[in-house]
């Protein structure tokens, strides 16, 4: 394959890395229509068929054949740890298992010093062992009684255990090996035996004809041609707007107000290359089956379930909240339910301890790189100030139920947007620049504002801010919209970011 990728990298001046991945990413789209052609009455050559394609990309394409065998080890490990160790603690040994290999994988890339433009394993990796550790707890979940269980886990729980053929099969479907969406095992499951595709819609009032829904390639390619843009605007605007522009001699010679503008462009070209791969993985998830929800009240086909990014809640957000909610969702979704409830004590509601160790399970999973500490650290800072400044202003401006939007209301929300997309880009740097040197000297040319707008919130809230404005809310606001207020929005997924925030505030109080 390095006969036909290498030239075509030289002739648009990318990484072969990067153009083998995007090459597995769109080859992935007519491979997604064989896949959903092989009949559900054929399920074993279905897994064959993800097992064979998974080798395809990492062999010939990438050339990562030792990585092959580093993932199919850890797959076998977890097929067997999870198949004969029948105790509450076997979710955690293969959390031990999957997580420990991954780390290793994370340190041997740091000492090699490889960009994040060189395509390794530890990529697939990430998204192998989410797909691992959710797997041993949906296990574990499908031995306990129906009663200890919430919803989700009812809904996910494995009862009858899987083949070896199946398991590999679920392990490498293909769409999201690489870089993601990880799809559950009873997902997985229902899309090989075609249960996926019954509507549960009891207002749709004529059922289907078609086993496979109607709307589906429409979709897929919708996503691919969003993905496609995407990834033309990083392929010409990447090169001269990126975090790294920060470093040069010429961000420092502008003024500060211009390096913020720039700044701000420089961390959305950023966001365009997350953009693409994964609405390209999405809409090929989607061509397999993957990703179907049902059907709308007028009987068109929905396929939200494969996305990993809400585009235009990110880039306008009308808090950090949501923002938060909408980016890398299936992450997010994975430490909730495989880390954030887990560490909990039964009875007990999630506090500190459990905000901590999801926080430290998700910069383990990241990598070693001191950027990804200082992100994830200033972002828990972010929402704790972020739920404070909603609790606090927002009843004074919401209008009475019923009243039409008010002038000082509109003003909030842009408020509120521009904020978000600011500490977004301040805070999303050390995840991009990686060291703790080259973190600290871009905060530093932009004159550290991100920490001057959330310093200064948290000082006027734990000052005394948070009584006077509630003092206010009683005065002005009738009870009925000061609860309304207080309301979290309701996203469109589920409210899948751990709570780090309370974290910060107890550290905030104990200082």
């Amino acid at each position: 394959m390095d006969a036909l990728l290498v030239p075509l990298a030289t002739a648009l001046g990318a990484s072969v890395d990067q153009i083998k991945l995007i090459f597995c990413l769109l080859v992935a789209y007519p491979l997604g229509s064989v896949f959903i052609r092989i009949p559900a009455s054929q399920p074993s050559l279905r897994h064959l068929f993800n097992l064979l394609v998974s080798a395809f990309f990492f062999i010939p394409v990438l050339n990562l054949p030792w990585g092959f065998i580093q993932l199919l080890a850890s797959v076998l490990g977890t097929y067997f740890i999870a198949a004969n160790v029948k105790g509450p603690m076997m979710p955690w040994i293969v959390f031990a298992f999957a997580m420990g290999h991954l780390t290793i994988n994370h340190a041997i890339r740091a000492l090699y010093e490889l960009s994040y433009e060189t395509i390794e394993i530890t990529g697939p990796q990430m998204v192998l062992t989410m797909k691992l550790t959710t797997f041993a707890w949906n296990v574990w979940d499908g031995r306990r009684p129906a009663e200890d269980l919430d919803r989700w886990q009812i809904q996910k729980r494995v009862i009858k255990y899987p083949s070896l053929l199946e398991f590999l099969g679920f392990s490498f479907y293909f769409p999201g090996l690489l870089v993601g969406p990880y799809v559950d095992y009873t997902s997985y499951s229902s899309l090989i035996d075609g249960s996926l595709f019954k509507s549960a819609n009891p207002e749709l009032k004529k059922a289907p004809r078609r086993p496979i829904p109607t709307g589906r390639k429409r979709v897929a390619y919708r996503k691919m041609l969003v993905g496609l843009l995407f990834l033309g605007a990083f392929v010409v605007f990447g090169p001269k707007f990126h975090f790294g522009i920060a470093l040069t001699p010429w961000f420092l010679s502008q003024d500060l107000l211009r390096r913020i503008v720039i700044f701000q462009f420089c961390g959305f070209i950023e966001r365009c290359k997350y953009y693409a791969i994964w609405t390209l993985t999405e809409g090929a998830s989607i061509l397999t089956g993957h990703g179907f929800t049902g059907y709308s009240p007028s009987g068109e086909s929905l396929w939200d379930g494969a996305a990993n990014v809400r585009i235009q809640t990110i880039e306008f957000p009308p808090n950090f909240k949501v923002l938060l909610d909408s980016w890398n969702i299936n992450t997010n979704i994975w430490l909730r339910e495989c880390i954030y409830k887990r560490v909990t004590p039964k009875g007990k509601k999630p506090g500190f301890r459990s905000s901590m160790l999801t926080f430290l399970t998700s910069a383990f999973w990241h990598g070693i790189a001191p950027g990804y500490y200082l992100t994830f650290v200033f972002g828990g800072f972010i929402t704790a100030a972020a739920r404070l400044c909603r609790s606090g202003f927002r009843p004074l401006v919401l209008p009475s139920p019923g009243a039409p939007t008010t002038a000082v209301k509109h003003i909030y929300d842009v408020a509120g947007t521009l904020a978000s997309i600011l500490l977004l880009n301040y805070v999303a740097a050390p995840f991009m620049l990686l060291t703790l040197t080259d973190s600290l000297e871009a905060w530093r040319r932009l004159h550290w504002y991100g920490f001057w707008m959330v310093g200064s919130a948290l000082v006027f809230f734990y000052s005394g801010g948070s009584k006077y404005l509630q003092k206010l809310q009683k005065k002005h606001a009738k009870p009925a919209v000061v609860a309304e207020a207080n309301k979290m929005p309701q996203t469109p997924g589920p409210l899948v970011v751990p709570p780090l925030e309370g974290a910060v505030q107890n550290l905030v109080v104990k200082s």
